[in-house]
């Protein structure tokens, strides 16, 4: 007969005993759920059950209780009622230690209580607290750190209460947060908080008596849980809203639809209200402008590119000829290097190209002449020959993808979120072919070509990741300590990102520091940061006044105006004499750039091992500083001719010319075009991939009115005319207007 379980009203679980330990405490967590059985006047606890050494599952799941049938209950009762516990004394020990020629027994809490292990796997053996596993340490590793999921001290002691990660070397736990971790976690989820390992975290912790339970995360079985992450603040806050219809009105794609502070997004509005031209513009609250500048990060230059990216933003007629070329400003000869306004290219969200803005609008300047003309020659023709180096090294990772596609539904105005959700899903696979899909606000897919959906993304999420919290500084970044990301091991997903960008065709990073670059190549203890690495300007400020101070009695006083700092950092010390500030100075940069970031470096290194790209990197170091502490190289006249093969056939000389020759022109800024949208109209990419492209671009001439820009082979196809003005204004009208159908 099928086994009835109740729970009644008439019967209180928690004044009845555990057959098997004599115990009426009902503690899930401690002692697995507290069941009662009226019908045959049974009450047990889960774990005192499953650990009991007498009895085994002979039934089915669904006979008894989970397969331990009835009558093995009662003789396994019977059997420990004669059996005296080693810890309490008491009779009803139905453990015993698997250890040979181990003679004690014990109840399940008293082995607890005692710090027994309790192997909940395969023959759910037991070790008393004589034969019990242990984790091995070494001399190097006595010392105290962070435990990673409660933050709290944690010493490196080979004792019950800490256990340390198999998989890195610098995650330390509690046992108890450990195991509360586990129970909330599940199967599924249950990892390693710095690096993720799920197979050889779980292998360990098991070993080591911690209950993984067979089941979805708790977060997930909880109905509704994510509720209150949907709603978005949809509030006009600025003083005068001129919308007739109120501050909470929102109309998208419009003029009225609300726009939200892009640092604290818990402010609001109207693009009409702030004078913002199109969505894709940033706004930031007032609140968090007086806090900046009050901090002092944000310098008067950032805010004038701000003011110079509004002036920017422009828009055309749809399928006209050419109008008379507008010459954009240069300096000197035709291939002289143009820095393009950074800005108006962040804040264009869609795939298509620069040519939505008018050509008079896209913003120009020379390069400062930091360096002689010829050393900086010799450095840009050095970093090209680095970047040739990594892109054939990317290009053997590259073997490792299949042509097996995974999908990700990119929002692009949540890049974040919705990049994450994918490579979080169960599917993803970093090995398989990427396939990316972009929607609009009412979650329609736009029908954008593959190839240039995916460089897209990958553009719009390195330019994420450079601007997140999870990165301080202004131009060369290093890792920031972000409790938060930490908690939710963000650094690991943002290394992951990266190194699957430069092996799928995304662009160049460019934006590490030297000092986080050498962290991961080198590793941190061999690294000496600088006063630049600093990005908090308090602390920036206190070290400076620390290493400029003249004289023994002014540095003291500035170390006891700093002494909580000092102390919190571990470099609180006696000074008795001025030569000592650049120890000082050394350990506090040693701890606020290095020391600091323990948790996220390691778990961001994890995180870029993903298809091998940490281990590249740290055997060919030089090279991959050009990709990524170094910004991306301009594309100019001779980039594109060295890109483009050009396939012989008849009147490929003169042809050949003519390419050239609207090369320089679009490069000096006689043309309605840029260098990027002809990239673009033939690969469906406005930048160069750190792995080159697949397959390498061509170029082939033949007698057709219009170009032709085939994106699956990345072939361009010239017509032949017989005149250069011919050849240009076919270029110009084509390339104009395909690229701004796509965007419409």
């Amino acid at each position: 007969e099928e086994l009835r379980m109740s729970k009644t009203n008439n019967f209180d679980a928690q004044s009845t005993f555990c057959v098997l330990c004599g115990r009426t405490d009902d503690c899930p967590e401690k002692y697995g759920e507290k069941r009662t059985y009226v019908n045959y006047n049974l009450t047990l606890h889960y774990y005192c059950l499953l650990m009991s050494s007498g009895i085994w599952q002979r039934g089915e799941e669904d006979e008894g209780v989970d397969g331990f049938l009835i009558t093995d209950i009662r003789k396994e009762v019977n059997r420990a009622a004669k059996l005296k516990c080693n810890i309490c004394k008491k009779k009803g020990a139905s453990i015993g230690c698997v250890a040979p020629k181990c003679k004690r027994s014990y109840h399940f809490p008293c082995g607890l209580q005692r710090e027994c292990i309790f192997q909940f796997m395969e023959d759910f053996r037991s070790y008393c607290w004589e034969h019990r596993p242990v984790q091995k340490f070494t001399d190097e590793e006595l010392g105290a750190s962070q435990c990673t999921i409660c933050l709290d001290s944690v010493e490196h002691l080979p004792v019950y209460t800490v256990l340390k990660s198999p998989c890195c070397k610098n995650a330390w736990f509690h046992r108890e947060c450990l195991q509360y971790q586990a129970l909330s976690a599940g199967i599924f989820f249950f990892r390693c908080t710095v690096c993720n390992n799920k197979d050889k975290f779980q292998k360990e912790m098991l070993r080591m008596g911690i209950h993984i339970p067979e089941r979805d995360a708790s977060w997930e079985l909880e109905e509704n849980a994510y509720q209150d992450l949907l709603h978005c603040y949809q509030h006009c806050d600025v003083i005068r809203c001129l919308c007739k219809k109120g501050r909470d009105y929102n109309e998208p794609d419009s003029k009225w639809e609300i726009k939200r502070c892009q640092y604290c997004g818990s402010r609001g509005t109207h693009l009409a209200c702030s004078c913002l031209r199109s969505w894709e513009q940033n706004w930031v609250c007032m609140e968090c402008r007086s806090i900046f500048a009050k901090s002092g990060k944000y310098s008067k230059q950032k805010k004038r590119s701000l003011a110079a990216s509004e002036k920017t933003n422009g828009t055309t007629c749809l399928l006209e000829e050419p109008p008379p070329k507008s010459p954009r400003q240069s300096s000197g000869s035709p291939r002289n290097f143009l820095l393009q306004s950074s800005k108006m290219m962040c804040q264009n969200l869609s795939p298509c190209s620069p040519l939505e803005l008018p050509a008079s609008n896209r913003v120009t300047m020379p390069l400062s002449p930091v360096m002689s003309n010829r050393s900086w020659s010799q450095r840009h023709k050095h970093l090209r020959e680095q970047r040739r180096e990594v892109c054939n090294i990317l290009k053997e990772l590259k073997v490792q993808v299949k042509t097996k596609t995974t999908r990700l539904n990119i929002n692009a105005e949540n890049i974040w979120s919705s990049a994450l959700k994918g490579f979080r899903q169960r599917i993803f696979s970093p090995t398989n072919t990427i396939e990316v899909k972009f929607s609009n606000c009412q979650n329609r897919f736009k029908t954008n070509n593959s190839a240039a959906s995916k460089h897209h993304f990958f553009q719009l999420l390195m330019l994420h990741l450079q601007n997140s919290s999870l990165f301080e500084g202004s131009s060369g970044k290093n890792l920031s300590f972000d409790f938060q990301a930490v908690k939710e091991n963000l650094y690991f997903e943002a290394g992951k990102m990266i190194a699957v960008s430069l092996v799928h065709g995304g662009p160049c990073p460019g934006f590490f520091s030297k000092t986080l670059f050498n962290c991961l190549v080198y590793g941190p203890e061999n690294v000496k940061p600088a006063l630049e690495d600093v990005a908090d300007v308090d602390v920036a400020q206190t070290i400076k006044t620390i290493k400029y101070a003249n004289s023994l009695s002014s540095l003291q006083a500035t170390l006891q105006d700093c002494c909580e700092f000092l102390d919190a950092a571990g470099c609180l010390r006696p000074v008795t004499a001025l030569c000592d500030k650049n120890m000082l100075v050394h350990d506090i940069l040693i701890y606020h750039v290095i020391k600091r970031i323990a948790l996220p470096l390691e778990s961001f290194m994890q995180g870029l091992k993903t298809l091998g790209v940490l281990e590249k990197m740290q055997m060919h170091p030089d090279v991959f500083s050009s990709i990524l502490c170094h910004k991306p190289e301009r594309l100019s006249a001779e980039t594109l001719c060295d890109l483009f093969t050009i396939h012989s056939s008849p009147n490929v000389n003169k042809g050949a010319d003519f390419w050239m020759g609207y090369l320089q022109d679009v490069e000096s800024g006689e043309s309605v075009v840029t260098l990027e949208d002809i990239l673009l109209f033939v690969t469906g990419s406005c930048y160069i991939p750190s792995a080159g492209f697949d397959p390498e671009p061509t170029i082939t001439f033949s007698c057709i009115r219009y170009p032709i820009g085939n994106r699956l082979l990345n072939c361009l196809k010239l017509p032949i005319t017989k005149t250069y003005q011919q050849f240009k204004n076919k270029m110009e009208f084509t390339i104009r207007n395909t690229l701004r159908v796509e965007r419409e």
